[in-house]
């Protein structure tokens, strides 16, 4: 019971905070992407809170899922108890989201819409080694400018317009993108995984639940890699690529055309939105049959 307490405090604190850091981070960077490019024909809409909170939701899942998992192993609690019990509390929370996300709704639009940015002549618009000067301003979309492209000459534009002139877009003010590729690749992976997930929940309550409760019950299996050694930090590394790997999983299974194959391969026997949540609980009896196959094998090890 006291493992059970532990356990539910500890899941609810970790996903609480990592939820909260993940919306904020999202509404964060809504604004920023506002405010970095030149506005053309008027201001962009913010983002709305519920969007960003659909964005934010597989993140502080799976991260919460994974710290729980590795605490549950460096404090010895009883495998049984802890898939069990991360189970319950994942889909509890999962539910709880859908539910407060469905509340959001007529929200309106929490980041305002930013006012047109206004420059004199001069104005200098610049991204990477590109820069485009404004002989006239920012107001006239035609006005004169000279260009800058690495590797060339300065090109002036007296009014770019007609043959062999183009409408140059305006580019984006300096802000340099210089984030990883494997980190851009996550963050694709979770918004293509909360595309997923409103997709279900917009089909109904069903098909949002079989989804959302198998990929918890695939997470949290996979209890037995955050304690292969002695070392938590490197269970926890371990533990960090298996769920990079489901995640990418997620995003291999949900694409149109594995559907239609395994579809094609299953000949109608199995709905289609159906498909990924059983190749989840597929691999999850699988990982849970090694488990218990391990601990058969190993009747010394017992857990406290």
């Amino acid at each position: 019971m006291k493992n059970l307490a532990k356990l539910t405090l500890f899941f609810s604190l970790s996903f609480a905070g990592l939820f909260v850091a993940a919306v904020l981070l999202r509404l964060l960077y809504s604004w920023i992407d506002l405010v970095r490019f030149f506005p053309q024909g008027g201001a962009r809409p913010g983002e709305d809170i519920a969007e960003a909170v659909w964005k934010a939701f597989p993140a502080a899942l799976y991260l919460a899922i994974l710290l729980v998992l590795s605490y549950t192993a460096r404090r010895n609690i009883p495998v049984p108890l802890s898939i069990i019990g991360i189970f319950v509390l994942g889909c509890a929370f999962s539910l709880g989201v859908s539910l407060g996300i469905s509340r959001l709704g007529a929200l309106q639009p929490v980041l305002k819409p930013v006012s047109p940015l206004e420059g004199g002549p001069g104005l200098i618009l610049s991204r990477l080694d590109n820069a485009m000067i404004l002989l006239k301003g920012s107001g006239d979309l035609r006005s004169p400018r000279v260009v800058s492209i690495p590797g060339g000459p300065l090109i002036y534009q007296e009014m770019p317009i007609g043959p062999n002139n183009t409408i140059l877009d305006l580019p984006a003010l300096a802000f340099v993108d210089d984030t990883p590729w494997f980190i851009r690749s996550v963050g694709i992976d979770f918004f293509l995984s909360a595309g997923e997930l409103k997709g279900r929940l917009e089909d109904g309550f069903f098909p949002f639940a079989v989804y959302a409760f198998s990929l918890v019950l695939l997470l949290a299996s996979l209890r037995f890699l955050l304690e292969l050694s002695h070392w938590p930090l490197a269970n926890l590394f371990l533990g960090a690529l298996a769920f990079r790997g489901i995640l990418a999983l997620e995003t291999f299974l949900n694409a149109r055309e594995m559907n239609v194959l395994i579809d094609s391969f299953l000949n109608g026997r199995l709905p289609s939105m159906l498909i990924t949540p059983a190749v989840f609980s597929a691999l999850a009896v699988l990982i849970l049959l090694y488990t218990l196959l391990v601990r058969i094998a190993r009747p010394g090890r017992q857990d406290d």
